[in-house]
């Protein structure tokens, strides 16, 4: 690649940090991605640990720790029920972890220090594999609780036998295609938009080097920077909300065969 080109796909490449992909002697390759995921893991442990005081007057801390279980506590419940309570857990796992890996996937530390966020949730392995697990807890439900009367999940009731019949097999890929949109969705929200950033910030650089015209070009994509970070932002906290409402609402299905 000539030097000045634009590569927007250079941000998620997956390096290694210790080890080679080359044939070295070691088969375990510690990876940008590896380190962002210890990372990711780290600050939410410190968050949480800050946050479990159980202080009879809470500080800040405390109650941000607990405003947020009890966020997902209530989403839970509305979507399940009484029972959801037992799904917490994991709702409120994917639920944080994407949460603070968008998050910090946005973060301008490159400004201060050469240290580059990577977005883990970039990567459809994270996202893909959180869907997958997702779909684990649906069909164990499912099964445990109401065997292979699960099934009737993909038959409407009040609806004639033949339009059973058509039905059927249109709510089973659609059933088999959650999984694959509930990973997706995460994936192509913060790989778009790191792209977008990346290619209207080499914008600005060219821009300010060509000068002339060139300058008023880069303010105009300086200010669209500005407006897609603020927008990564809130895409952020709002894929978060999404999975875990899916997930919970797919659980649901599986809990009282809606």
């Amino acid at each position: 690649m000539a030097a000045g080109d634009i590569d927007p796909m250079h941000q998620f490449s997956i390096e290694p940090i210790a080890g080679s992909f080359n044939g070295g002697t070691n088969p375990f390759v510690f990876t940008n991605s590896a380190l962002w995921t210890l990372i990711v893991l780290a600050t939410i442990w410190f968050f949480m640990l800050g946050g479990m005081k159980r202080q009879l007057i809470p500080g800040r801390w405390q109650v941000a720790v607990e405003g947020l279980i009890g966020f997902v506590d209530d989403m839970v419940h509305a979507s399940i029920g009484p029972e959801g309570r037992k799904y917490l857990p994991w709702v409120f796992t994917a639920f944080i972890f994407l949460l603070f890996a968008n998050l910090m996937g946005n973060m301008p530390f490159g400004v201060v220090a050469a240290a580059h966020p990577f977005t883990v949730t970039s990567q459809f392995t994270f996202t893909g594999v959180m869907s997958l697990i997702s779909f684990a807890i649906v069909l164990g439900v499912g099964f445990w609780k109401h065997g292979f009367h699960f099934f009737s999940l993909f038959v409407p009731s009040g609806v004639h036998w033949i339009g059973k019949v058509l039905l059927f097999p249109i709510e089973f890929v659609s059933f088999l295609v959650r999984p694959f949109s509930l990973g997706l969705r995460p994936f192509i929200a913060m790989f778009a938009g790191h792209i977008l950033l990346d290619i209207f910030g080499n914008f600005v650089v060219q821009g300010l080097q060509a000068g002339g015209g060139g300058i008023g070009v880069s303010i105009l994509c300086f200010l669209f920077v500005t407006f897609i970070s603020a927008l990564e932002l809130l895409v952020a906290a709002i894929q978060a909300y999404v999975f875990a409402i899916l997930t919970s609402l797919y659980i649901n299905d599986a809990v009282n065969l809606h």
